[in-house]
């Protein structure tokens, strides 16, 4: 590497210097690979070399990592990893600004944030808007963070009970190959959502809720007939709902009740030929008052490092072979 650059900056902060360097200075190793720089540490100054745009790009992303880490949180690689695409994007956004609030405290004592921009656009829709649709891969935790909204709704007393639903396109007629009762038949398809409860709120207490039916988990062909009021709603997987079944959930929505509809459209498994209901329906609502679509990337999943890796691993074994 050509040093033809140097930057200094200052953490000025002990505790804030430990959040940022991380266990035997591992963050500033990553740091250094990353960015293609040289990076010394000496006290509360950070020393950086190498190419102009390398250490200008470089010295952003310390200034975003030192904001993240006075505020008393250790800066992990995923931070990083992140950060530094704010940074190569040329974004707005900070990443203090982006994970600031926090929406509860799960049953762990962890705060849970919005990790991305994409994420808090989609908190901030949800907070707005009575009916919100999230669309956008898997990974960006379109369902996730709306049942942590729909957990803070009810413990804030903004609703009264939690309604989570979901298709069982994929149960078809192998229902009836499986053992038990209807419920019994479809809770593997509904598992999802459970998990997402008990990973807030944790799985005795979740249970309560359920056993005591505040919280429901059900199929989509249960809320026929149904208006629910005084609920937040979630539609799980709405790319695999037809148009019909689309429009018959949204008419289910009750006074006081709050939707969110989360799918994936490149992840459809209706019948060849069938329509889904979730692409249809942002035609048919574009403009609707009280309606807002978010749409999430790739640039919203955050994923594990070691993931992230595997990922790149077969992106680049699989631009070999072709």
């Amino acid at each position: 590497m050509t040093c033809c650059e140097e930057a200094k900056i200052r953490v000025e902060d002990n505790s804030a210097a430990v959040n940022l360097f991380g266990s035997l200075d591992a963050n500033l190793k990553f740091i250094e690979e990353k960015s293609s720089t040289k990076i010394i540490a000496r006290g509360d100054e950070i020393i950086i070399r190498g190419d102009k745009g390398a250490v200008r790009r470089t010295l952003e992303l310390f200034e975003q990592l030192i904001a993240w880490s006075r505020k008393g949180n250790p800066v992990t690689i995923t931070d990083i990893n992140y950060a530094w695409h704010l940074v190569e994007e040329h974004s707005r956004e900070k990443l203090v600004d982006i994970r600031s609030e926090v929406l509860l405290t799960n049953y762990r004592g962890k705060p849970v944030r919005p990790k991305t921009a994409g994420q808090l656009r989609y908190i901030q829709a949800i907070k707005s808007h009575d009916l919100v649709f999230a669309i956008g891969p898997a990974g960006t935790g379109k369902t996730y963070l709306a049942v942590v909204m729909a957990v803070r709704a009810f413990k804030n007393k903004e609703v009264s009970r939690i309604v989570l639903v979901r298709p069982a396109v994929e149960a078809g007629e192998k229902l009836g190959f499986l053992p038990g009762d209807i419920q019994e038949k479809v809770d593997p398809y509904l598992r999802p959502l459970y998990d997402g409860l008990y990973n807030v709120l944790g799985a005795e207490q979740a249970q309560r809720h359920l056993e005591r039916n505040i919280f429901e988990v059900a199929p989509l062909a249960y809320m026929r007939g149904r208006t629910l009021d005084d609920s937040f709603v979630i539609l799980d997987e709405a790319q695999n709902t037809t148009p019909e079944q689309m429009k018959m959930f949204l008419t289910r929505l009750g006074f006081g009740s709050k939707a969110v509809v989360t799918g994936d459209v490149t992840q459809i498994d209706l019948p060849k030929g069938q329509s889904s209901g979730l692409v249809e329906v942002q035609k048919v609502l574009r403009g609707v008052e009280g309606a807002a679509f978010v749409f999430l990337t790739g640039e919203d999943v955050i994923r594990h490092p070691l993931v992230q890796k595997i990922v790149e691993a077969y992106e680049r074994y699989e631009a070999g072979i072709r």
